[in-house]
């Protein structure tokens, strides 16, 4: 966990560079699952962002020489919904940003997500997804990886219990089932009580 606090400083630095792109942005993934309740180990951060075709060249300038990111990838990604990835050439850390899905409960998580300020610079921030919407994301990429990720799993349950009563029973039931997962949730609030 030495990394920790400089990936969240690289987080918040591509992080104001879309902010400053009028770009909107949260963190989500393991880093997000660690922040909002165990810490572990990861190699890398996902961020989802608003789609914005045509602007591939203006984030690719943007971001400046000390990041690799193509221009191809960031339009096929636009096009197709997907990720593409900044790679700082400095360090090697690398970011994986998924344009936002045109389903209803994407759009709700950037709108739900929030800044938060990191503990070792109080100066920056980032914005990060709530805790619900990292649970219904990770049982989603679980039921997509076959129900065999165990660190997957891990994570939600972490979730569960670190959040405990601030989790919004209601919406995470909501957004589960938009996402096909309820059945997933129910058995991960079973196995947190």
């Amino acid at each position: 966990m030495d990394r920790f606090p400089d990936d969240l400083r690289e987080v918040a630095m591509v992080g104001a560079v879309l902010n400053r792109l009028g770009l909107r942005y949260a963190l989500g993934g393991s880093m997000a699952s660690s922040l909002l309740s165990i810490p572990r180990f990861t190699q890398d951060a996902d961020l989802m962002i608003d789609p914005f075709p045509g602007r591939e060249a203006e984030l690719q300038e943007a971001l400046g020489p000390d990041y690799y990111v193509s221009v191809t990838a960031m339009s096929e990604a636009n096009r197709l919904r997907r990720s593409f990835n900044v790679i700082n050439k400095t360090n090697g850390f690398k970011l994986d940003l998924f344009v936002r899905k045109d389903r209803p409960f994407d759009l709700a998580a950037l709108e739900r997500s929030a800044p938060i300020t990191l503990p070792a610079d109080p100066a920056q921030h980032i914005t990060v997804l709530t805790a619900e919407d990292v649970i219904v994301l990770k049982l989603e990429w679980y039921r997509l990886g076959d129900e065999i990720s165990e660190q997957q799993w891990r994570d939600v349950m972490g979730l569960l219990k670190v959040q405990g009563e601030n989790i919004d029973l209601e919406y995470l039931r909501r957004a589960a089932g938009e996402l096909g997962v309820v059945d997933l949730l129910e058995r991960a609030l079973e196995q947190a009580l």
